[in-house]
């Protein structure tokens, strides 16, 4: 599947886009378009997807089959700072801390938590990251149907699905990438 050219406003048009990651690695998220701009940081785009590559194949490995990935790796900006992302799992996995365990017996760096407390900045920053961002550059959330902890332009708290949809600062609708099994 090609992807549609960028919106006026740098974003990916609103839609469900679902791509491999080879696929992904081949589109116009991370080639670039000559048009555009020739400081288009195609390595470390190409980078982060190989990152993602890691931890898509790890939780595929333990049966999570539906991940999603947006953040400013789909609007068009020269250098984005990370893959944001999340995946579909049953409440009970991950409460019972089983996913969180599966997940880092694969993983070489045992990065999979979601806690608060094992965030940490990054240099000459307060905001504090998750391990898995320090190591790959990739966040990737569990959705259940919980709330995001971003809310819409009104205030209104938003659930990963309608939250990872929209641009944060001005709220614009944008696309998303839903990765398939190559």
């Amino acid at each position: 599947m090609s992807l549609p050219s960028f919106t006026e406003f740098g974003l990916l048009p609103a839609g469900d886009y679902s791509l491999s990651l080879s696929q992904l690695k081949d589109s116009s998220l991370v080639v670039p378009d000559p048009a555009f701009s020739s400081s288009w940081d195609k390595e470390w785009r190409v980078k982060l997807v190989d990152n993602l590559a890691v931890l898509a194949g790890q939780l595929w490995q333990v049966g999570i089959t539906d991940i999603f990935i947006d953040g400013s790796f789909v609007e068009q900006k020269d250098h984005p700072g990370d893959i944001d992302g999340y995946f579909e799992c049953e409440l009970s996995y991950l409460a019972s801390g089983q996913l969180q365990r599966d997940l880092n017996k694969l993983d070489e760096h045992k990065i999979w938590t979601w806690s608060p407390a094992s965030r940490t900045p990054f240099a000459n920053s307060t905001k504090k990251r998750l391990p898995m961002w320090h190591f790959y550059r990739v966040e990737l959330y569990p959705h259940f149907g919980q709330l995001a902890g971003i809310s819409d332009e009104f205030g209104n708290a938003l659930q990963f699905p309608a939250a990872f949809r929209k641009s944060r600062t001005e709220h614009r609708q944008k696309g998303i990438v839903k990765l398939l099994r190559d």
